[in-house]
């Protein structure tokens, strides 16, 4: 009996992994490594000391060494240690925005956030519990390359422990995300190629028996990359795992997706009628500002009627006929816009069928028309009508049928190369700025469409978000469909491994800001989001080039988006629960809100403050007003009340309006982290 082993998948924890923390200030305590000096490239004293004593005026630390029989202990200048954090530690995380960029009037923001995945993930599980649509990571491929680190070393590939080391490093992070994920709802998308991909099978599998898998073989390099005694690689593989009752939405996909599936070499392409991009403002064309009047019928919606052109201020004085909501030209960020058609050739291609309606959201309901190209398709019967749909527009045989399918798993798609849509198109956005082996921002749009097109407001994550894509793709997903989706992206600022050297040689550590500066972080992944966002390069030149294949526009006009940028950090647990650390608590209360509109940043002085989705009350003798406050903002889903009396957290929460979820701090913190964090 004792020889016999369980099946499945059986490996090395491990335990502890561990990670320094340079931008972390030493405190009493702490466990700490000694650094070694200046331009010094040797690995070093890798031995963990604790603090006993830090002595500010002559910034030293007297510092006792742990794990060993026999006790030594020695000062240390404060500049000469970091602090190093195992995975079994507790932490008490926060975030420091480091910028923003807006565009996208009262929608959303994305969020990119520099830290160590692991700490944030931890962080998001008092923001993110269950919220979570879909994951999407591509982690490190386990190359033998220097291309990720363990313990603070990389790990090469001659190293025994190479395969364990890496299933022990995905299952911690794995086991987090899965209770940020939806469990009623939702998938995890991972990426990998066949180092590790038997493995990743088998450990998804363990991990979450409720998930369907699948896996798909995806082509990323059409003329393979040749590989001395073997075969070419010119493909990788997407492990799918679905929770609840997520699967592949069916979708109108080109010929190149499956030929056996499709029937004609085009499809019909429904344009959005609000104009997007230049000359799409209201001014631009006054004539094309009017109501379209459109109720619902039955599960449908339909047409009504289509108002004339209006050239007045107050949008209020024009009534819609009984039973109906008017849909105006407002674009993404508030601002008022213009249809592409004038309201005469709107009646006109309404009639004719050359108009439809999307999903219904009342007045933010989207509407679509085919320009004179896709027109003429239908006209010369390239498109044969086989009828018409609820309101009134056409339907063929592919813009309705044939070509809404989900493919096989087997993904040979031109798009999907991660060249053209990966390293040239990165190189464009960020020129300069290279990073190793940069997904094809198209196959991560392709991948999560099947899984968020009829989620307009889904949440995605991403913790191995390297460069950026997957941020990126959620935004051309939400430009496709008016979406008003959210992405995290999170990575740490590791210099890549054949700068430091270099850096270590001029005297350089992590944590100094001229280290920090060329990190993933901070030298890619920010400016990334940014330039995609604003349309132009870190330097303030437009972009040059378009994008391609499902939705065709200038890469110059960027996105009505927003995003900011947060440092995660570390807090010390007095420093919280004696309501000392808000101003790095704060993001999480805006993130676990939904992270959208105002955020309370400094603690009130009036005892309570309204932001726009959420609520803080600091002095509980203040909860009357609160509360009235409240009855008026309904946008606001979370009051959080900070008390450490529990009778009086209850009667303050009873008296909140409905829809309104109470939350007790720092209680509700704490308590998160303290049972979060264990092992």
């Amino acid at each position: 009996m004792s020889s016999r082993l369980p099946f499945g998948l059986n490996f090395e924890r491990h335990r502890p992994e561990a990670v320094e923390l340079p931008q972390r200030p030493i405190r009493k305590g702490d466990k700490v490594r000694v650094l070694p000096a200046r331009g010094d490239t040797t690995k070093g004293d890798q031995r963990l000391w604790q603090v006993r004593a830090i002595h500010r005026g002559e910034k030293v630390a007297d510092v006792d060494l742990l794990g060993t029989d026999q006790p030594e202990q020695q000062s240390v200048a404060i500049e000469n240690l970091v602090v190093v954090s195992e995975f079994r530690d507790t932490i008490h995380p926060g975030l420091v925005s480091t910028g923003k960029v807006t565009r996208g009037g009262d929608g959303p923001f994305h969020s990119v956030i520099n830290g160590e995945n692991y700490h944030v993930l931890k962080a998001l599980t008092f923001t993110h519990r269950g919220k979570v649509d879909a994951i999407y990571i591509d982690p490190p491929y386990n190359t033998g390359a220097k291309d990720w680190k363990y313990n603070n070393d990389y790990v090469a590939g001659d190293d025994l422990y190479r395969h364990s080391k890496w299933l022990a490093m995905m299952e911690r992070r794995l086991l987090i995300a899965r209770e940020l994920l939806n469990p009623a709802d939702s998938v995890l998308v991972v990426t990998i190629d066949e180092k590790e991909y038997l493995r990743l099978g088998l450990l998804l599998e363990q991990l979450f028996p409720e998930a369907r898998l699948t896996m798909v073989s995806s082509a990323i390099n059409t003329g393979g990359v040749p590989r001395k005694g073997s075969f070419s690689r010119s493909t990788e593989y997407i492990y799918f795992a679905m929770f609840g009752d997520a699967k592949p939405i069916p979708q109108a996909l080109p010929e190149d997706w499956n030929p056996v599936q499709t029937k004609n070499k085009f499809i019909l392409r429904w344009r959005l009628m609000r104009r997007d991009g230049t000359n799409a403002q209201r001014e631009d064309g006054p004539n094309s500002f009017y109501p379209v009047f459109i109720r619902q019928k039955g599960e449908h919606a339909v047409f009504d009627s289509v108002g004339d052109s209006y050239y007045g201020n107050d949008l209020s004085e024009i009534r819609p006929p009984s039973g109906c909501v008017a849909i105006w030209p407002k674009r993404k960020d508030g601002t008022l816009g213009t249809w592409q058609n004038g309201p005469a050739k709107l009646r006109n291609l309404i009639k004719d069928g050359y108009a439809k309606i999307g999903p219904w959201r009342g007045e933010e309901t989207a509407l679509y028309y085919l320009n004179q190209g896709e027109r003429a398709k239908v006209e010369r019967g390239q498109f044969p009508i086989l009828g018409r749909a609820a309101d009134g527009s056409l339907i063929t045989d592919s813009s309705e049928q044939e070509t809404v399918f989900v493919p096989s798993d087997l993904w040979r798609i031109p798009s999907h190369d991660a060249g053209n849509g990966g390293s040239r198109l990165l190189a464009g956005i960020i020129p300069g700025r290279k990073f190793p082996f940069p997904k094809s921002l198209y196959a991560v749009e392709d991948a999560l469409r099947f899984f968020v097109a009829n989620k307009p407001e889904a949440i995605i994550l991403d913790f191995f978000s390297g460069s950026g894509t997957t941020a990126h793709a959620v935004m051309r997903l939400n430009r496709q469909d008016s979406g008003r989706r959210q992405c995290i992206s999170v990575t740490n600022n590791e210099v890549a491994a054949d700068e430091q050297k270099a850096l270590r040689d001029q005297g350089l550590r992590p944590g100094d800001d001229d280290w920090e500066k060329w990190g993933i972080c901070d030298y890619i992944t920010k400016p990334r989001v940014q330039a995609a966002i604003t349309g132009r390069t870190p330097d303030g030149q437009p972009i040059k080039g378009d994008y391609k294949f499902t939705d065709e526009f200038p890469m110059a006009e960027g996105f009505e988006e927003n995003a900011e940028f947060f440092t995660l950090t570390y807090e010390a647990e007095k420093s919280v629960s004696h309501n000392l650390a808000y101003s790095r608590i704060a993001p999480l209360l805006w993130l676990r809100a939904g992270a959208r509109g105002t955020r309370i940043d400094k603690l009130p002085s009036d005892g309570w403050a309204v932001a726009t989705t959420y609520a803080l009350l600091t002095d509980v003798d203040k909860a009357t007003a609160f509360i009235r406050e409240l009855a008026y903002v309904e946008a606001v889903r979370i009051a959080f009340i900070v008390t450490d009396d529990d009778r009086r957290f209850q009667a303050v929460a009873k008296r909140l309006r409905k829809g309104v979820e109470p939350v007790r701090l720092y209680e509700s913190y704490l308590t998160n982290f303290g049972f979060t964090n264990e092992g």
